[in-house]
């Protein structure tokens, strides 16, 4: 049996691995949505507004593939009770 010292410290590293995961992916897909042209959806592309949609977005978008990465490293770790 574990000790509640391990169990803890196994529950923190998760969590700061799956934190390290979403914030990295929110940067990169930033990074991705500085090639898109905002100037042919919105009035004002470099107004406050226009940067706030590429914040929304961009988080909103690592936020799914960091989700994504994190259930398929779950679902990859659960196959080892199949066999």
């Amino acid at each position: 049996m574990e000790s509640p010292e391990n169990i803890s410290y196994s529950v923190g590293f998760i969590g700061l691995t799956y934190l390290v995961i979403v914030l990295s992916c929110i940067v990169v897909s930033w990074w991705v949505l500085q090639t898109f042209r905002f100037d042919a959806f919105c009035r004002n592309p470099k107004g406050i507004q226009a940067k706030l949609l590429q914040i929304l977005l961009s988080i909103a978008l690592g936020y799914q593939v960091a989700k994504f990465i994190m259930d398929y490293i779950q679902w990859s770790m659960q196959l080892k009770w199949m066999f």
